[in-house]
């Protein structure tokens, strides 16, 4: 293989795009510049906090550029003084357009978390769980100008296990992101991947998350609930109405025993989880977080409020 090591730009903003560029960092590849969304507010005293992305290069004394689009001319102008031989894009947040595509003199690629064309779009992690697939994974993927359209230039594929919540499954993606990504600079630096079009015929859509998904309709299989709850952690964490506030649920599994009671009844109180009836079959809740308190396990929250949660009462 005849390679020469790359200058690149990288932009990424969360924790999964930082692992991606730890792991460009500590190969002889050159990182010259990273691009990440501009810092943003958090925590009690709402201070300006950078990116994870810009957290990390700071620490290797990378220079970081936020612009707050990409669309204008000067913008495109310091990107294109650069020189850099390719750009890496990993969940950074801004739409690229055409001019920044053709900039580098590799393009830019793409660190995305499914198997394309399933799942293009925002949240490939949490409607991979929630539909039920047992497989996802990561395509590193030529860039183009619609949305997640271009050709693949390496897949890895990742089962998806029974007990994997969103943020489970996102720790290992990312992993393996970074992993498939580095395996790919040497031939992609040499010219010996062959990018591979995309079947569009087999595209479906990734949509942002919702709150308004979040809550818990009992009327639903228990099967399709227990999906929901584990997609839907940590980012937004399904939840039901319980005497009149919001009960989260953080952890739940279903069951297929029938359930002779209305959707929502709390039918059994058992050692660390409770049994409720849901349109089909039951959901076993073994994680809840009362409003004002922290997650914790059924069998704590059952030590403290067993007559609350008694049988026969109704969630939702």
């Amino acid at each position: 293989m005849t390679r020469t090591p790359l200058r690149i730009i990288f932009a990424g903003t969360p924790d999964f795009a930082a692992s991606s560029l730890d792991a460009v960092l500590k190969t002889d590849h050159q990182v010259i510049a990273v691009y990440t969304q501009p810092d943003r507010r958090a925590g009690r005293g709402k201070k300006l906090k950078p990116s994870p992305v810009k957290a990390l290069a700071l620490e290797h004394g990378l220079p970081v550029y936020q612009p707050l689009s990409l669309r204008n001319e000067d913008a495109q102008a310091e990107l294109a003084a650069l020189n850099a031989d390719l750009m890496i894009v990993v969940a950074y947040g801004l739409i690229l357009p055409q001019a920044v595509l053709d900039t580098p003199r590799l393009g830019c690629i793409n660190v995305h978390a499914s198997l394309l064309p399933r799942w293009r779009g925002a949240a490939p992690i949490e409607r991979a769980l929630l539909a039920g697939d047992s497989e996802t994974g990561i395509t590193i993927m030529q860039m183009d100008a619609g949305l997640d359209t271009g050709d693949m230039l390496s897949i890895a594929r990742c089962p998806i296990n029974l007990e994997d919540t969103g943020g489970v499954l996102h720790d290992r993606l990312a992993l393996l992101g970074a992993e498939t990504l580095v395996n790919a600079l040497d031939p992609l630096s040499a010219g010996e991947l062959n990018p591979e079009p995309q079947d569009d015929a087999g595209a479906c859509y990734a949509s942002k998350l919702d709150k308004t998904e979040a809550e818990l309709d009992w009327g639903k299989s228990a099967a399709e609930l227990a999906l929901q709850v584990r997609g839907l952690n940590p980012r937004l964490v399904a939840y039901t109405e319980f005497e009149e506030q919001k009960l989260k649920v953080w952890q739940a599994s279903a069951e297929d025993q029938a359930a002779q009671a209305e959707p929502g009844t709390i039918l059994e109180q058992r050692r660390d989880s409770l049994l409720v009836a849901t349109g089909q079959g039951c959901l076993s809740l073994q994680e809840m977080q009362l409003p004002g308190g922290k997650p914790q396990p059924v069998s704590a929250l059952l030590n403290a409020h067993r007559e609350r949660f008694a049988v026969g009462k109704r969630l939702g």
